[in-house]
């Protein structure tokens, strides 16, 4: 992975440890470029989590936090969650989750699956 222009690899830890090592190439590639089509910082709250850290704040047991193919951004008002929101979807992701203080976004496609 090429270095970041709009993310510092600090951004990316778990339980006060860095992670970046730990995340998706495919999602950190779509994550730039979210933030790029935004022309907005994104505050990444949450990134590659452990086991023991996601069950820790009570996490999905089977989170995509675990493989490092999420991210949640904070978004603390409906103007920037419509502008975060939009360049997430013209960046690609599919799988996005909007909450009142964040919005998840995953390239996490083990759930799309045919057996």
């Amino acid at each position: 992975m090429t270095k970041l222009k709009y993310f510092k690899e600090s951004e990316f830890e778990c339980d006060g440890v860095n992670c970046f090592h730990e995340m998706d190439s495919n999602l950190l590639v779509m994550l730039e470029e979210a933030r790029s089509i935004s022309e907005t910082p994104f505050n990444i709250t949450s990134s590659f989590r452990t086991e023991e850290h996601n069950a820790k704040i009570g996490g999905k047991m089977n989170s995509s936090h675990l493989r490092g193919c999420a991210v949640d951004i904070a978004c603390d008002n409906s103007s920037k969650r419509l502008v975060i929101l939009d360049a997430l979807i013209i960046a690609g992701f599919t799988r996005i989750g909007i909450s009142k203080s964040f919005i998840h976004a995953d390239i996490d496609f083990q759930f799309f699956q045919i057996y």
